[in-house]
């Protein structure tokens, strides 16, 4: 699933060689098997492996990358991913750098996708996304970020 502004349509090419190498990785079938916690997958390209328990939406906030895509695929477990355009939104912390990473308060109203063992969603940097929100209650949750650099 890709979803976006019409006006963003021709900003990103998400079939570039840069994204299908990203996918390819999450073709294999070994990903239930990782255990390094991040691996660059090549000069753009970095894999984090990330284990948590989902939690309430109001215990997660909005977040925003500058100079990074994320691809995330579920490994294992469900969770609610959040989703809203970054314009208009509010910060509650500063751009950090380092991290490439602005948080924002919760807008009045927002999407949310059901993303389920098997599934990915591509977030742009102009897209504020939530992840790690549970369903019906906290659960466990095996996931796979690419990030790749825009």
């Amino acid at each position: 699933m890709f979803a976006s502004h019409i006006s963003l349509a021709e900003k990103y090419d998400y079939l570039a060689p840069k994204f299908r190498q990203a996918y390819e990785f999450l073709r294999r079938g070994d990903l239930a098997d990782l255990s390094a916690r991040v691996t660059k997958l090549a000069e753009d390209i970095t894999v984090q492996l990330k284990e948590y328990d989902t939690k309430p939406p109001e215990d997660v906030r909005f977040e925003t990358h500058d100079k990074m895509f994320d691809i995330q695929f579920m490994v294992s477990g469900e969770e609610l991913f959040g989703l809203v355009p970054r314009d208009g939104l509010k910060e509650t912390a500063p751009y950090d750098a380092e991290k490439d990473i602005t948080f924002y308060q919760d807008p009045p109203r927002y999407g949310s996708v059901l993303l389920k063992a098997g599934d990915f969603i591509v977030v742009s940097p102009d897209d504020a996304h939530k992840p790690a929100c549970m369903t019906e209650k906290p659960a466990p949750v095996k996931k796979i970020v690419v990030k790749v650099r825009v």
